[in-house]
């Protein structure tokens, strides 16, 4: 007798589901599984086939992209034991490596997570936890305490030394490991009027954020989960010059500058104020009236749902390619929101977080979509 799978998404079909040759925007797509003992990142091209592979020092914390000059920007896990490292989403390190994986430069921050960027003037910005003041945390409105959590979906998580409360802070470091430039949530949001939007979070983790991205003139975009606040941050004052929250999102993850000014959200949904069922959906905003310009959802909406990370990546040919983590799903749109590319992540391994003993994962944090061009440069500078 034929064993069945017990695996939900190996059953269901892995690798290539889609794919219109006419209306996918070409190239090569770039992703990291996010497992416990993944150490490879892997470019795909179209048909689904992995043509380059980079082995990695360390476990994702939580993922890499190519950049502008061609080589791998990567966030790692590093195995130490602080704080952090009860919880799936640590990181520790941020490195540069060629086209052969060899590392170029590598740089440690006990308090990394979540994610990293390489700005443009060589240095690297860093997403940070830190322990927020005990009169500031005493003020912050919202999440449930370790008392009100026992009976619930909380339980499971690993919780951060009792009565400490920490957020996140934004840290500047030069290749050599020097640190130039600090941005603390606690210094600039308020407890009250930006407090935590999640019902169910636990007030261990303030704004915990999860998406970095540097603008043309040097300004920060960051994401915070808890809060579900999407913020613009003035790297010349430190100013907060843009803020966005619920309704509009719901603990998002990835905001993302676009050409035209706009603004490119994966919103997860997973508490939202104006709708009882969870679903997921790609935005775009515009910053000048935090209006919705453009959506891509799924019909009916709850086909489409990750309820951690995401990512959106607005293509040249004006397709946006989605990641839905929590399954490992690839998947491009059209403006109309037609589906013209799927790729289901086909790599397995101890997750991260949830599952039973001995359950597997394809988790994947975030996955990039790189022209033929731009991997030409990577090989060139490998």
């Amino acid at each position: 007798m034929t064993a069945v799978e017990q695996n939900t998404l190996k059953r269901r079909g892995v690798g290539m589901k889609a794919f219109d040759p006419e209306r996918a925007c070409p190239g090569f797509t770039l992703f990291a599984p996010l497992f416990v003992e993944s150490r490879t990142v892997y470019l795909i091209d179209l048909q689904g086939k992995v043509v380059h592979t980079w082995k990695m020092p360390y476990s994702p914390g939580l993922s890499g992209y190519l950049t502008e000059r061609g080589t791998l920007y990567y966030n790692g896990r590093y195995p130490e034991d602080n704080f952090l490292s009860r919880f799936p989403f640590k990181g520790g390190v941020a490195l540069e490596a060629d086209w052969s994986g060899k590392v170029l430069w590598e740089v440690r921050h006990p308090g990394q997570h979540h994610d990293g960027v390489l700005l443009r003037n060589g240095n690297v910005l860093l997403d940070c936890m830190g322990e927020v003041p005990d009169e500031i945390a005493q003020r912050v409105k919202g999440g449930m305490d370790e008392a009100e959590m026992r009976s619930g979906q909380y339980l499971s998580q690993p919780k951060a030394e009792a009565g400490k409360m920490y957020s996140s802070y934004f840290a500047e470091l030069t290749p050599a490991g020097k640190t130039v430039w600090e941005w603390r949530t606690w210094d600039h949001l308020d407890p009250v009027a930006d407090g935590i939007a999640e019902v169910q979070a636990p007030r261990t983790m303030w704004h915990q954020g999860n998406g970095l991205k540097e603008l043309p003139d040097g300004d920060i975009l960051a994401s915070f989960r808890p809060t579900s606040t999407v913020i613009r941050i003035s790297r010349k004052t430190s100013k907060i010059l843009w803020k966005l929250g619920p309704p509009t999102v719901s603990g998002q993850h990835a905001p993302t500058p676009l050409a035209n000014g706009n603004v490119l959200i994966f919103d997860n949904g997973t508490h939202r104020l104006d709708d009882s069922m969870p679903y997921s959906r790609v935005i775009e905003v515009n910053p000048a009236t935090n209006e919705i310009v453009w959506k891509y959802q799924d019909s009916p909406a709850w086909n489409f749902f990750s309820p951690r990370m995401g990512n959106g990546q607005r293509l040249p040919n004006g397709n946006t390619l989605i990641t839905e983590s929590s399954f490992g799903r690839l998947f491009e749109v059209t403006r109309e929101g037609e589906i013209v590319w799927e790729y289901v992540s086909p790599f397995f391994g101890k997750p991260l977080f949830g599952g039973r003993e001995g359950s597997e994962s394809n988790q994947v944090f975030r996955a990039y979509r790189y022209s033929d061009e731009e991997i030409a440069r990577a090989r060139r500078n490998g």
